[in-house]
């Protein structure tokens, strides 16, 4: 699972996805993908290439708020719109209305068969080159509206993870260039956009799921803010929180003056006033995240199922001390893979507690058996490790481990903030 999107981090990525590298990512839901989805499914919206299907929601509208309300577009900025063919009117509707603005749209285009080739067509030697395209970019556009929409589960499947990890690494410069210009980004799908084997990994129909998702989508936004403000007030005031799980989850960590960002569905004002992972929203929005104190994340962190590459991984464990992780276990038939991968970051920075993430979206929920987790839904629990630009931190390690942990308690200085998986402010 990755926000990320993906923010700064998000934007950078996406950028030099489409745009140089093409660096591979696990998919959404992922253990080792660090923020956000860059998945869309095959149902999306409508191709402009011939045949269209119902339209789940209206894309006109949906493509005014993004522009006007989520993205807080300007005129004569540039606007870089980042998708796939299925999204194509999509895609159009949110171009058309930048141009409205007087502002300038940019198209990029990618395919799951692209990504693919980009990494196992081209030559390892290429695998470090700077990204000097993506830098580039970073300087030159203002605002990002990604619709991830990649529809193969395990499209990275054999990929050689010294080679990711070393793309990865040639892409960090990206992000930081993608942060330090402020560049706004809206990302859209957030491990929900609906899809089968999406469906069948959250317990629910496909119907159903989609039906989630642009519930989701279509929120009321300053209903979001309030929420979001309160929660993130009564975490700006606490010290140490104490997250425990009946999967035997039971972690220490304190958040004492550190930073709290709300993802509201909204880049406000304020939020391009102070700039960095403050101005990236993702969709459907609804969650509260901080980072720790640094040394301080001290107990376990049990992921009671998540997925590698289509693949399933069962109980992952990560054991913490003085901040970092110190030992990790897991089953199923992707956790070797997935540990590959990680083993393949030499970056000791990867280790490093990285997030505190509650959902606070009151219409996006899944069922209650539902083992895998995901970001928005009210008193949803995530947590995670390495990097944290996108959440307010300094860890721009380009790897991240993602753990939901859906039906955790979490007590801030002694007190309930989530109870059994519910959102008590």
């Amino acid at each position: 699972m990755t926000h990320r999107p993906i923010a700064a981090f998000l934007a950078a990525a996406i950028a030099s996805t489409m745009l140089a590298a093409c660096q591979p990512s696990t998919s959404d839901g992922d253990a080792a993908n660090p923020r956000g989805s860059t998945d869309t499914p095959a149902s999306a919206p409508v191709s402009a290439g011939g045949g269209s299907t119902a339209a789940p929601t209206d894309l006109e509208q949906l493509a005014e708020r993004l522009v006007t309300q989520s993205a807080a577009v300007k005129e004569g900025e540039i606007v870089y719109i980042s998708g796939r063919i299925q999204d194509a009117e999509l895609l159009e509707n949110i171009a058309v209305n930048v141009r409205k603005l007087g502002a300038w749209p940019m198209i990029g285009y990618s395919s799951d068969r692209l990504a693919r080739r980009m990494f196992f067509d081209v030559p390892e030697k290429y695998d470090a080159q700077a990204d000097t395209a993506g830098v580039a970019m970073a300087k030159l556009i203002d605002v990002t509206i990604s619709l991830g929409n990649g529809t193969t589960e395990n499209l990275f499947e054999g990929a050689d993870p010294r080679r990711a990890a070393a793309r990865g690494k040639a892409n960090e410069p990206v992000a930081k260039a993608f942060m330090d210009n402020n560049v706004r980004s809206v990302e859209v799908g957030n491990d929900l956009y609906p899809t089968a084997w999406r469906a069948e990994r959250y317990g629910m129909e496909e119907g159903a799921l989609a039906q989630t998702f642009w519930n989701g989508v279509n929120l009321d936004y300053s209903e979001l803010q309030a929420r979001g403000e309160q929660v993130k007030a009564a975490l700006a005031g606490g010290n140490e929180m104490h997250i425990t799980n009946p999967n035997g989850t039971d972690l220490k960590v304190r958040v004492q003056g550190r930073p709290v960002l709300v993802s509201d569905g909204i880049i406000s004002a304020d939020d391009i006033k102070q700039g960095g992972p403050a101005v990236a929203v993702y969709l459907p929005a609804g969650e509260v995240f901080t980072t720790p104190v640094p040394g301080t994340a001290e107990g376990k962190v049990v992921h009671t199922r998540t997925f590698y590459r289509g693949k399933q991984v069962d109980n992952l464990t990560l054991t913490f001390a003085d901040g970092k992780v110190t030992a990790m276990t897991g089953a199923g038939p992707g956790y070797a893979d997935m540990k590959a991968e990680y083993d393949a970051v030499e970056d000791p920075r990867k280790d490093l507690f990285g997030f505190v993430d509650l959902g606070i979206n009151p219409n996006v929920s899944l069922p209650a058996n539902s083992t895998v987790g995901t970001w928005v839904p009210a008193g949803a629990v995530t947590v995670g490790t390495g990097v944290n630009t996108w959440a307010g931190g300094d860890n721009s390690v380009p790897y991240g481990m993602t753990m939901s942990l859906p039906g955790s308690t979490v007590m801030l200085d002694g007190k309930p903030i989530v109870e059994n998986g519910v959102l008590k402010l």
